[in-house]
């Protein structure tokens, strides 16, 4: 596992820049959620929503946007959005054919029944979690899925 952290001020004035890069496995998804809440916790925000978000995010990545050989990004940052913070969170993979798509009815799909009812809510979860979320391609070869939440201010 690469364990390239980077780390900029996270002073209360500058907000939190946090970024990770993380092996494309469970393990990686696993310690993307603990790396941040971690984060979070520090800088005084509240964590649990944000934690559920990135864990879905994140093992997405390692499930669906694995290329054997390369790892996930997870990036946090915050911004001051008056009376709230605003959290960005940011998994990058570089699986860029599979873009992520908000299935409404995942048992509709052409899965297996067993599977159809393991699969496809996760983005779902994340849509009514997150005050906004997408995706976007670039720099190739890499594909970022992104949500953001309006916190209060620590």
């Amino acid at each position: 596992m690469n364990h390239n952290i980077t780390r900029i001020d996270t002073s209360a004035q500058a907000g939190l820049q946090y970024s990770v890069l993380l092996s494309a496995t469970r393990k990686g998804a696993r310690l993307a959620r603990l790396l941040s809440v971690e984060q979070l916790r520090t800088q005084g925000l509240p964590f649990e929503t944000a934690a559920l978000i990135i864990a879905e995010l994140a093992s997405n990545a390692a499930l669906h946007g694995r290329v054997p050989g390369r790892s996930f990004r997870l990036t946090l940052s915050t911004t001051a959005n008056g009376p709230l913070v605003t959290l960005r969170i940011e998994v990058a993979d570089t699986r860029t054919e599979r873009v992520p798509e908000l299935r409404r009815h995942p048992a509709s799909d052409a899965l297996a029944p067993e599977e159809a009812r393991e699969s496809g809510y996760g983005l779902l979860l994340v849509e009514e979690l997150a005050d906004r979320w997408g995706a976007f391609l670039g720099p190739l070869p890499r594909k970022t899925v992104w949500a953001e939440l309006d916190l209060p201010r620590p």
